[in-house]
């Protein structure tokens, strides 16, 4: 018997007891589906995320008082920092040399704006800014202008909204000079700002963007800024130690004590979504690894109680002349061509749960190659290891008390 012919025998096999076949395959469908369902995901956030800092520029970096990535309970001595204001901000603009561009930010969130009858829902993000804030923040105005030095000194109630906003409230006008509300206080609209699209299913256009005077007076100004920094090309890690040393002296961090504030980079946050992508990997490998060994012992149960059925039929091969090896392949090629089987519908269900996944995300359906190719090694390897001993138990079976059995 050839591998063509055990290949067909083990179809045979599988739809001659399809309940018992979809049970023993069942833990293998389930094991490479869900790592390569797994690992198409972790591939397309992976890419997003750096299409997404990349939009914003290699040589910029984030200064703020917590990690960017937190997990579980914050220590009491990062709880306890103090926060970052807008003098911290200048200090950098007026000390630091490698430094092309400094902005300070102030955030809330949950916000409603009103336009006439019209109104958001109560989740928008509220930006309060400097004159800088897009140069260093990714961020384009599209109509209009952005708000001025002199703008903000004077605390002017002037607004940029983002493109959520302006398709909501204004979809069949101009919002150019007109005058929104934000927690019933009158904004002029100065500028649109160019649309970013989506993030892992959320908006980035969903903000609106004012002075950051008007902000503190109008929200008050119990917390803590980001300050985005750009640095000279080819001089991040100068601009980085700069800043560093000029805050450890403007927050009074005595010598010797860590820095009381989180100094940002994209690796840094390359190397966190690395890190949490590396734990979802490992959580798809023991996934993989359990369905796979509970399908290795259906398979081997199936292909045992399949020697035991056909008992008779190896006494009549071993009778008119098969060998051992012969016996022994048509049976591993049988376990091998089941977990086949497994393996491909494995990889079917994990593609499409990888795309319907990304879909819901709003990411970029990517299959890494490896992934199918793994997963289909892992079910030969399965079958192969599991249908050993069936092969063997079928192999040295003595020929004329196979004949005998009924």
């Amino acid at each position: 018997m050839n591998f063509d012919e055990g290949l067909k025998l083990a179809w045979q096999t599988a739809i001659s007891n399809k309940l018992r076949t979809f049970l023993a395959i069942l833990s293998i469908v389930i094991g490479v589906s869900s790592l390569i369902g797994m690992m198409s995901i972790i591939n397309a956030l992976e890419r997003h995320m750096i299409n997404a800092l990349s939009a914003v520029g290699g040589d910029i970096f984030w200064v703020q008082k917590y990690p960017a990535v937190r997990m579980g309970h914050l220590p009491r001595e990062i709880r306890m920092r103090k926060n970052l204001n807008f003098k911290h901000a200048e200090a950098i603009r007026k000390r630091a040399t490698y430094i092309e561009a400094v902005s300070g930010e102030s955030v809330t969130y949950g916000k409603q704006i009103k336009y006439r009858d019209e109104a958001t829902n109560p989740n928008i993000l509220v930006y309060g800014g400097d004159e800088h804030w897009t140069d260093v923040n990714g961020r384009y105005i599209s109509e209009g202008r952005f708000f001025t030095k002199e703008e903000i000194h004077r605390k002017e109630y002037i607004v940029i909204l983002g493109n959520d906003i302006v398709e909501n409230l204004f979809p069949f006008s101009y919002p150019m000079d007109e005058y929104i509300k934000i927690d019933g206080i009158r904004f002029k609209v100065i500028g649109l700002i160019e649309p970013q699209g989506k993030f892992l299913g959320g908006s980035r256009d969903n903000l609106v963007a004012i002075p950051y005077t008007t902000f503190t007076k109008a929200f008050g100004q119990k917390r803590s800024i980001n300050i985005a920094v750009k640095a000279r090309r080819g001089q991040m890690a100068e601009a980085m130690d700069q800043i560093t040393g000029i805050l450890r002296v403007s927050r009074k961090v005595p010598p010797g004590d860590p820095n009381d504030f989180e100094v940002i980079t994209q690796d840094s946050i390359m190397d966190t979504i690395k890190k949490l992508t590396g734990f979802i990997f490992i959580a798809a490998v023991v996934i993989c690894g359990i369905s796979l060994l509970v399908g290795g012992i259906g398979i081997m149960n199936i292909m045992l109680v399949a020697v035991t059925e056909r008992t008779r039929e190896i006494g009549i091969r071993k009778a008119v002349g098969a060998k051992k090896r012969h016996i022994l392949n048509q049976f591993l090629t049988e376990s091998i061509g089941i977990c086949l089987i497994g393996g491909l519908i494995g990889v079917i269900l994990g593609v499409l749960i990888g795309v319907l996944i990304a879909g819901t995300l709003k990411l970029p359906p990517t299959i890494p190659l490896w992934s199918v190719f793994l997963g289909v090694g892992f079910s030969l390897m399965i079958g192969l290891i599991f249908g050993v001993y069936p092969a063997m138990r079928a192999a040295r079976l003595d020929p004329i008390e196979a004949l005998r059995y009924e």
